[in-house]
């Protein structure tokens, strides 16, 4: 139950009051993590089935003291302790970002508006609330200047409320329009944003490809490894003279050895390993780059991307409005005092602001009334003695269809034309003053206002680089379809004319239609803007939405990546995927190569550790149908691994890779993994039968059968990596030397337990060893057929989608 709180006082808390509060911990001190909590880093890092099985394995191995063979122990904690520290870092560089950028609140104590921490707000303080917050802490309105909230994070309803004295503001809310006063009454835990984890405020899961593919094989893994442990398990014993003969003699350690073996291979714990370490890895180089990645797989999504919205104001320009000029239509005494009103209001935007110091002298008497500013109606007003006065865009306070009068059609061939320039234009009109916030009747025009935007320096090379990406930008704006258009035209996009959304179409179908045809979109609404990249998604692209105010948050949060200015609303921030803290556009060339370096490093050692996995696994179950015993020792698996797969993995993961996103990274890994797989099983299957008829000692087949595994899995390594660059020449040779020490050096050869080889079995070993090579280089070339008819069916899918929507009749 809520805390009882004082009666509003116009002046706030003072400062005793204050401290009081904050002594008895009633505060609003709740932080959730902007990023994963050390605990949750460590939980998915160190306690996971696998490591639980790799555990129950280790512990064996030592129980029965052959502790030689439990190498893999070692490198399973390795594998935690490395994923843990990146991931922990990861968060310390990105907390760190997060808060030097936390959100702060306005409150009123001792009758002065002074700025704070959201988490400093107390119960019973007075919160200042504008356009393009978010309210930090529940609260009761007590004063409202058309007060509008979107509630939709928390309640799902995604109109605007207008808010009047005595009702309830929830945390976590944005404010649209108007201006108004709350007292807080819940706090902390206690807010309703907190309670229900705000989607705002919590940490949320983007689509990650690589996530879920990786979860799914994972999953695979482990309904294969009961089974397949059991058969080996059998294969064994029975291999050591029966089950009886075994346990009586002893000879179950050794079964129990090799069925280890067996199960510790199936476990590809690396690939959990490499793909942690490359998100965190991309995010810590983005942070440097001044991007705040709020979730790491964020930084694979946007390479997902193939279409990017955008809007104007502080995106393609600087956000920075000028005056221009005033070009006055009708003659009416008082416009200059009325626009020096406006520019110095407490909740005057941008556009308003500009204002002040063109027109200095104030109106003599107080507004005996006001209409806030509204991103759906696109205008405001105020009524003094003499009238109304509405500041708007042109075409919203005077819409098309009105009966003709001269004055209204010189406003909107002058509008046109300033607009065809680029310029931004506004309209002051004077009535007789309404009482239901609509424009009156008898308005007439008095001033039209153009206004200027500074366009970013980097804007026309960074969508150059969109463009020769092949991902699709639209401009979606509230500004005048034109001067849209005409900005849109400066940086090199080719917007003949902007479409005006007040003409969009409610049928999803002619919607699509229109969001293919048309690239610049001006009048847009705040739920437009969420509706278009809806529809957008719909027609199959990988939506981005990038943009820096309150009425971008919907369309940000919506998007499949939501990229946000810093110089945004704090509830913009709040929900976006990414924060470009400098607010430099430039960056998002970055983000995006960022994520394809991940998408394709990772897919390249996936290969790498599915085919390892497949290997095990059809060894495994063929060792186990053939009762024949499993040709290795975990040691000498655990060595091999390590030299062919884990270490090189690791410098794989992090190389420089512009190569395009392509859907199917699963399916294009299994194609490789699961046919290479098989050609090293039946290798390795034909080589330990042919050498068990040829009565070799098991010694030596073990030791055939590593050099036969080593040869392949470096002709694999060197097939994945291709194009061989000087640098992975350099690891895949430092690899070949590792193995060649393993070989060679004595101490090293006797902990592995292999032999010298007999001619007879070096032969065995180099034809099974080109045989298998030759099937390899098969594998990849019918592995490259299908991803390359993998990206042909992309583009045809893309283009279809396109013809498709261009062929859907309009709505009516």
């Amino acid at each position: 139950m809520a805390e009882t709180i004082p009666a509003h006082r116009p002046g706030g808390l003072t400062a005793a009051e204050v401290a009081e509060r904050v002594a008895d911990g009633r505060t609003n001190a709740f932080v959730q993590d902007s990023s994963r909590s050390v605990w949750s880093i460590v939980r998915a890092n160190v306690l996971t089935l696998f490591n639980a099985i790799i555990l129950a394995c280790f512990l064996v191995l030592l129980a029965i003291g052959r502790w030689q063979d439990a190498l893999f122990g070692f490198s399973a904690i390795a594998n935690a302790v490395i994923g843990t520290v990146q991931e922990y870092r990861a968060k310390r560089a990105l907390d760190k970002l997060a808060l030097l950028n936390a959100p702060s609140a306005r409150v009123r104590r001792e009758g002065e508006e002074v700025e704070v921490a959201v988490s400093e707000v107390v119960l019973g303080d007075t919160l200042v609330l504008r356009a393009g917050d978010q309210v930090p802490a529940d609260a009761v309105t007590t004063d409202s200047h058309g007060l509008q909230l979107d509630e939709s994070m928390l309640t799902g309803e995604s109109d605007a409320v207008e808010k009047a004295p005595g009702d309830r503001v929830l945390s976590g809310s944005i404010v649209v329009g108007g201006e108004g006063s709350a007292v807080v009454d819940r706090v902390g835990a206690d807010s309703f944003a907190n309670s229900l984890a705000a989607e705002a405020k919590r940490f949320s899961l983007v689509a990650s490809e690589l996530r879920s593919s990786i979860n799914r094989v994972l999953k695979w893994v482990t309904w294969f490894i009961g089974p397949v442990a059991l058969l080996v398990l059998n294969a064994q014993m029975i291999a050591q003279g029966g089950w009886a003969e075994a346990s009586g003699s002893g000879a179950w350690r050794d079964a129990a050895v090799a069925t280890i073996a067996s199960v510790v291979a199936m476990v590809p714990l690396g690939l959990v390993l490499m793909t942690s370490i490359t998100f965190a890895v991309g995010a810590v180089k983005l942070a440097r780059q001044q991007v705040l990645v709020q979730e790491l797989p964020a930084v694979e999504g946007l390479a997902r991307v193939d279409l990017i919205c955008l809007d104007k104001t502080g995106t393609l320009t600087q956000g920075d409005i000028v005056f221009d000029a005033a070009h006055p239509l009708t003659e009416r005494p008082g416009w200059q005092q009325v626009l020096a009103w406006y520019g110095v209001q407490n909740d005057a935007n941008a556009t308003a602001r500009s204002l002040v110091g063109r027109f200095t002298e104030q109106p003599t008497g107080a507004p005996v009334d006001r209409v806030a500013f509204s991103s759906a109606r696109k205008w405001s007003a105020v009524t003094f003695g003499d009238g109304m006065w509405i500041l708007g865009g042109p075409e919203m306070v005077f819409p098309a269809g009105r009966t003709s009068d001269p004055v209204l059609e010189r406003l909107a061939a002058e509008a046109a034309e300033l607009a065809a320039t680029g310029s931004r234009t506004l309209v002051l009109a004077h009535g007789t003053p309404t009482h239901d916030e609509t424009v009156p009747a008898d308005a007439v025009p008095v001033v039209l206002l153009t206004f200027r935007e500074n366009i970013r320096p980097d804007a026309a090379e960074t969508l150059a680089y969109f463009a020769a990406q092949g991902v699709g930008v639209r401009i979606i704006s509230g500004d005048n379809p034109q001067t849209v258009a005409a900005i849109a035209r400066g940086v090199g996009l080719d917007a003949p004319h902007g479409f005006d959304a007040r003409e969009l179409p409610e049928e999803q179908d002619a919607l699509i239609r229109v969001l293919d045809e048309n690239i610049v979109f001006g009048r847009v609404t705040p739920d437009q803007k969420k509706r278009i990249v809806v529809a957008l998604k719909t027609a199959g692209h990988t939506v981005a939405m990038t943009g820096d105010g309150v009425n971008d948050a919907l369309a940000i949060k919506e998007a499949d990546i939501g990229v946000a200015m810093n110089s945004g609303a704090a509830a913009t921030k709040a929900v976006a995927r990414l924060v470009l803290l400098d607010g430099k556009f430039s960056h998002l060339p970055s983000v995006v190569a960022e994520g394809r370096q991940v998408i394709a490093n990772i897919e390249r050692v996936s290969m790498l550790f599915l085919t390892k996995t497949a290997y095990a696994t059809f060894l495994a179950i063929a060792f186990g149908i053939l009762l024949l015993p499993f040709p290795f020792l975990p040691r000498q698996l655990s060595v091999t691994d390590g030299l062919t797969i884990g270490i090189p993995a690791f410098f794989l993961a992090l190389l420089p890779n512009a190569q395009r996103y392509v859907p199917g990274f699963l399916r294009r890994s299994l194609t490789f993994a699961v046919p290479a797989g098989v050609v090293v099983t039946v290798g390795l299957a034909a080589y330990a039968r042919l050498a068990a008829n040829l009565s070799i000692p098991q010694a030596e087949i073990r030791t055939g059968s590593t050099l036969i595994l080593t040869i392949i899995g470096l002709w694999i390594l060197v097939v994945l990596s291709r194009p061989v660059t000087r640098f992975k020449g350099a690891v895949i040779g430092a690899m070949m030397i590792g193995l060649v020490l393993v070989y060679t050096v004595p101490i090293v050869r006797d902990f592995l337990q292999l032999v010298d080889p007999t001619l007879q079995t070096a032969l065995l070993v180099l034809g099974t060893s080109v045989l298998s090579i030759a099937l390899i280089e098969v594998v990849r070339f019918a592995h490259r057929r299908i991803a390359v008819r993998d990206v042909e069916r992309a583009l045809s899918d893309r283009a279809m989608r396109s013809s498709d929507a261009r062929s859907r009749p309009t709505a009516g």
